[in-house]
């Protein structure tokens, strides 16, 4: 029986996955994902679609609130930036779409700069008020640029095209959005394995031990804040994608609340629990759907008229349940359930 993972080498401590097992079932879980359009509608596949594409930008928040410890609300106008710069530089300059997912999430990050230099010695709350003003700028500045982003009255968006070859359709949009979430995913594991992903935990835990063990706080930072807009970008190109049409309105200051509920209720730190926050807080509307449909009609119709207030009420309970009962979240839960299979029957 296997009650714990020791490694005699730097190779091994630095490794991707400790054991080889761990590559077998991330090997069974594309498989599955790759056969789900024969399985799902229309509508589930766009739901997966979503939660592939909001999965990018929670892993790049994640990074930035879980991993260096900077609490941000304003990922919504990093999300905002992301996608109006898709649709500007393949409507109006004429840039392949393929080539200004990178280019939208470059433009994301040297915006993080406006937010992420004057915050440089903020922390804790008076950092996530800056950052959730930092929204309100953006939203602003798309409504007030009229003669580029088209005002209120949004953009059309050109469908993602890979050398000729079209991603119009919903079932080959969902292929490119699960191959960039398991390309982010990788760049992400990597990340943390490198001199940067140690010196943010560092920071996280403790600045002032990180500044004596010689790291440099504000570079780290503002590094933390370009790289977490940069994934961020990435995926309001993919949103104007999925959507092929923005509008500020689409991009509201809850898009940034509901982010780091899908952090917190994933499991801070954990690039797993990103994935798996995402999932659950989409997913939660339908469920409850389903549940309100099995539990009668006047459930149903409550659903219908007060769809808004119930989601977020669940939200709330939600983030409540998991912050007192098992702060670790998703992450945590499935860490304690495999630590329990791996250890029966002498399991505790």
């Amino acid at each position: 029986m296997r009650s714990r993972t020791y490694q005699t080498s730097y190779a091994g401590l630095v490794a991707l996955a400790s054991q080889r097992a761990t590559w077998w079932w991330a090997a069974a879980g594309l498989v599955l994902l790759a056969l789900a359009p024969a399985w799902f509608g229309s509508h589930g596949l766009n739901l997966l679609t979503t939660i592939f594409v909001v999965s990018i930008g929670v892993l790049g928040l994640n990074l930035l609130s879980g991993v260096a410890g900077q609490i941000s609300l304003g990922h919504a106008g990093f999300l905002l930036i992301g996608a109006y710069a898709q649709a500007i530089f393949t409507t109006d300059y004429g840039v392949p779409t393929l080539l200004a997912i990178p280019l939208a999430g470059a433009v994301a990050a040297l915006a993080s700069l406006i937010v992420g230099v004057p915050s440089l010695r903020l922390k804790g709350l008076y950092l996530a008020i800056t950052t959730l003003a930092f929204t309100f700028i953006v939203r602003h500045v798309v409504l007030f640029a009229e003669g580029i982003t088209r005002g209120s009255a949004g953009m059309p968006v050109d469908a993602l095209t890979v050398f000729g070859f079209s991603f119009k359709s919903d079932q080959r949009f969902y292929y490119a959005a699960l191959a960039l979430l398991v390309l982010f995913v990788f760049i992400t594991l990597n990340l943390m394995r490198t001199r940067i992903g140690r010196a943010w935990l560092a920071l996280r835990d403790h600045d002032i031990a990180a500044r004596a063990m010689g790291i440099d706080l504000i570079r780290y930072k503002l590094l933390a804040f370009m790289v977490s807009a940069f994934y961020t970008g990435v995926a309001g190109a993919l949103v104007a994608l999925q959507t092929r049409f923005v509008n500020v309105d689409t991009f509201s200051v809850l898009i940034s609340i509901e982010a780091l509920a899908m952090v917190i209720v994933g499991g801070m730190g954990r690039i797993h629990g990103a994935i798996l926050g995402a999932a659950l807080i989409l997913l939660l509307p339908e469920l409850l759907t389903l549940g309100f449909n099995a539990a009668g009609d006047s459930f149903k119709t409550l659903m219908a008229d007060r769809i808004y207030e119930v989601k977020g009420l669940m939200y709330g309970v939600v983030i409540l349940l998991f912050l007192r009962l098992e702060p670790e979240g998703l992450a945590g839960i499935w860490r304690k359930a495999k630590r329990f299979w791996v250890q029966w029957p002498l399991s505790q």
